[in-house]
């Protein structure tokens, strides 16, 4: 009996998943026309993607990335494409005085504030763990404190507005990945915050959602070096990945999965069968370039 139980609690749980996600299905671009929204890591990549679908939907934007130049160009498309209005502060968000400054930057341009995207990660390895406590460190201060730091900075106008905090997180946030210990402890570390936080403003009465985004491999330039000939799994276009996070912060769902089959079956299959997980992980990976490299 044991185990048919164990095997029907994921069984029913994707059921109503599916359901539910069916049921919440109604978006329109609509939502976000002149809406407020500072979306980090927006130089390359799904940051990028997801400027320019806001852009085509009407919304004031501001963007963030370590590099101008490619800014400057990701805020002329974003124009073109129909911004209510396009700026860009460019730093690294390894200072995490500069992560306040962005969100003190939105305040001064609008006083106002909509949603906040927060996507942007710092460059890691692919390889073993090799040991380096600093690099763990240096990964804390940009892919999550700075987190914390921009949210913190941001709640009050997001309470004002009744707005959204939406984090791009990945399946080495719920599952343990090798060749990613640092990258992957920064996520863990998301969802702890991030969950634990959503709690409290359920408790407090505070109108700000939290939306988790869970994402599998997606075709972004950085992602497909790192794992060139060594991950065995298809990815997942940048582009609808994107409008699918910004859809969900839209619909202040709880969290996102991309692409659902690819994150939500493996994390279902988890609950019951661990190892077999940890196995099949390990399985997609290829042993033989990793050692070539």
């Amino acid at each position: 009996m044991g185990f048919f139980q164990k095997l029907l609690i994921p069984s029913v749980a994707l059921v109503l998943a599916v359901c539910f996600y069916s049921r919440k299905e109604d978006f329109k671009p609509e939502m976000l026309k002149g809406k407020y929204v500072i979306v980090t890591g927006a130089s390359t990549g799904i940051g990028e993607q997801m400027a320019y679908h806001l852009a085509r939907m009407g919304s004031h934007i501001l963007i963030t990335a370590r590099t101008e130049a490619k800014l400057q160009k990701v805020v002329s498309r974003c124009l073109e494409l129909g911004a209510a209005s396009a700026r860009y502060v460019n730093g690294s968000m390894e200072d995490i005085i500069f992560a306040q400054l962005v969100v003190k930057k939105a305040e001064e341009l609008w006083g106002n504030l909509d949603m906040l995207i927060l996507n942007h990660v710092g460059s890691s390895y692919f390889k073993f763990f090799d040991s380096d406590v600093g690099h763990v460190q240096k990964l804390l201060n940009i892919n999550f404190l700075s987190y914390v730091s921009m949210t913190v900075a941001a709640l009050p106008m997001l309470k004002k507005s009744g707005g959204s905090i939406v984090v791009v997180s990945s399946m080495a946030g719920k599952v343990g990945f090798p060749f990613t210990v640092p990258y992957s402890a920064t996520k863990f570390a998301l969802d702890g915050f991030f969950s634990s936080l959503r709690q409290e403003f359920v408790m407090q009465n505070t109108n700000v959602s939290i939306t988790l985004c869970i994402l599998g491999l997606i075709d972004t330039e950085s992602a497909m070096k790192a794992i060139s000939g060594v991950f065995t799994s298809p990815a997942a276009p940048k582009e609808e990945c994107a409008l699918e996070i910004i859809k969900g912060g839209a619909l202040r769902q709880r969290e996102v999965y991309y692409e659902y089959t690819s994150t939500k079956i493996p994390l279902l299959i988890r609950e019951w069968a661990p190892d077999l997980l940890d196995y099949l992980i390990r399985r997609s990976y290829n042993m033989e370039k990793l050692k070539e490299d």
